[in-house]
Order: structure tokens, then sequence, then C-alpha cells
């Protein structure tokens, strides 16, 4: 009260004199305060996603740099790459099952915990769309087969015929051999997840992928699995997952990395304990790729893999970048 009493007292120049060194030393002491208990602004909004899909990335800070949510924006990010022919692993074009069908799964989770899923979906080219339906328009979470395919009509979704000429044809080369040895990295990694945060601070996450080259059919990874694939608790973070599914469901992959995050672990240290253990299921076996990569209400993002080669896209006002992943085995 007395400093307030005696600047209301001075003259103008003599308060401005006065409170410069007084804002400074608010400053200084706002700076020091910072840095010794690890206080930042939170980074929002912002977009994370697996691998370098730059386009799929850059649409989606084209919905959260103009204001839009965090669901709209992984939505819309995740739709460039299931409507490009020329990814392989993910949408139209997608590499087909043993029998020569292509089938797509997706998920998608919002900032309060609703969910959804299509599963071993055929002829729909955007199936985390429909994932989105199923979550808000069915008391449901998972729709799969025909019955998710039947769905996607009725709400207006056409008939794409999936498979593409570059696809059958490498199919055909396929099963001259038939084995199935799925490639460690991006030539055959299945799957594009992706994170986002708003400018409101909400999260939400969407996850589709074709699955993985000439799989037996019928087979479901982890990708259209909630807390496999993706998982989001708004309070904490979210995860999501790329690799052998397989391997991703038998941790529960995604809620194990925000139940850590939770506990209060960093995004990349929590990455680095899910890669952990599935590594330690799997002490006899490691020819194959798992990738995380995670964000927390901060926008602190991390990442993690079992084989170098896995990267991951952020985007923020700070910039566009693709991010080189750590990984358990080193180069």
């Amino acid at each position: 009260m007395q400093r307030r009493k005696f600047l209301k007292n001075s003259t103008i120049g003599t308060a401005g004199l006065i409170s410069t060194p007084l804002m400074a030393s608010c400053q200084d002491q706002k700076k020091a305060k910072s840095a010794a208990t690890g206080a930042s602004e939170p980074i929002r909004p912002l977009a994370i996603c697996t691998w370098d899909f730059h386009n799929a990335s850059a649409e989606a800070w084209a919905v959260l740099k103009d204001g839009g949510s965090s669901l709209d924006a992984v939505e819309r990010g995740v739709r460039v790459e299931e409507a490009d022919v020329d990814n392989q692993t993910v949408g139209i074009g997608g590499r087909p099952d043993r029998d020569g069908k292509v089938t797509l799964d997706a998920c998608i989770m919002d900032k309060d915990g609703n969910c959804g899923a299509v599963l071993c979906m055929q002829n729909i080219a955007h199936p985390i769309s429909v994932a989105r339906k199923v979550m808000e328009e069915t008391p449901h979470v998972m729709l799969a087969g025909k019955g998710a395919e039947q769905f996607a009509y009725e709400k207006g979704f056409g008939k794409v015929d999936l498979l593409t000429e570059k696809s059958k044809q490498e199919w055909i080369e396929w099963k001259k051999t038939s084995q199935y040895e799925p490639i460690i990295n991006i030539e055959n990694h299945d799957t594009i997840g992706m994170l986002a945060i708003d400018r409101n601070g909400d999260i939400s996450g969407a996850c589709t992928t074709s699955g993985m080259g000439y799989k037996m059919a019928g087979r479901v990874g982890d990708s259209p699995i909630i807390g496999a694939g993706l998982f989001v608790d708004n309070e904490v973070g979210g995860a999501t997952a790329t690799g052998v599914g397989e391997e991703v469901v038998r941790t529960v992959g995604s809620f194990l990395i925000v139940e850590l995050m939770r506990q209060g672990k960093s995004p990349q240290e929590a990455c680095e304990e899910g890669v952990k253990r599935i590594i330690a299921k799997n002490k006899e076996k490691q020819d194959f790729q798992i990738g995380f990569i995670a964000v927390n209400k901060k926008g602190e993002t991390g990442g993690y893999c079992i084989h170098p080669g896995f990267t991951f896209r952020t985007y923020t006002e700070q910039g566009h970048v693709n991010n080189l992943s750590d990984s358990y085995i080193k180069p």
C-alpha cells in the first residue's frame, strides 16, 4: 500500500523512472522462479504424427491455426493419407490381405474420452470418418466387417474399390512365394497415428491403417483398438503407435504411456518405457519394429522405437519438423 501511494503521489516522470526498474526486477524474479520450477507456457496449438507425413500434419495445422478443434484437426489430417493412392499402408491403395482384399481399420478419440472405431472394413475410403460417426451417432464404440461397411453406406459414404493396380500387381507377385516377412520400417509401417492440441488446450487423437500387407484374412492389429493403438486423456496427454500391432496390443501400449505420464514421466520417458515393456516380453525376438509418439498437456512431445529409422512429424508455431526418433537398438 505504501508503494502504491508513493507512485500515485509522484510525478509522471519520476514514476516512470522508478517503475521501469521495478518491472524489470519483477520480470527477472518470474524468470528465476520459472527456471527453478521448470514451469513454462504450454505449447499450443500442436500437431504430431507418426512418420514423415508432412501433408497430413500440414492439413491438421491448417485447422488448428485457424482456431479449429483438435478433433477436426486429427480427422482431416489423417484423411490426407487415406486418400493418397501412393501410400500403400493406409486407405485407398493399401496392400491387400492374402486373399487380395483391402480391409481398413481406424479409431478416433476426443477430449471427453468419447471414442469410435471400425475394424476390417472394406470398400470405404475414409474409415476415420466412419469411426467418428460411430463415436458421435451410435451407442457403440466399435463396428466391424460388413456391419461397419453397411453403417458407412447408411451415413452416405460411397463404395470405392480400394485395390489399386499397383497394389494388385504386387500382391500377384507376392503369391509366387507367399512369404510373410514384414519389413521393419516405413515400407510396410502400416499406420498413421496423429495427436493434436488446439488453442483451448484440448487433446484428440486418430489412427488409421490398411494393416500389414498380405495379412491373414480378418486380422486386426492395434490401430483401431482404444488403449492399444491410441489413447487420449485430456487431463494428461495422448499416445499412439505404429509397427507390429500384436505386440502393442499385448502391453496396451498407448494407455500405458498415458498412465506413465500421469505418474510424472515426460512423453519421451514414457515412450521409452513403453518400448522397453515390449522388449521385456520379446527377449528372444527383436526383429520387428514398434514406434510410439506421445504428447502431454503442456505440449511436450516424445518418440521412441525399437529399431533405427522411425520418424515423427511435429507442427507448432515454431515450425514444421520431421524428428528422427531415438531407438532401443542403436544404429
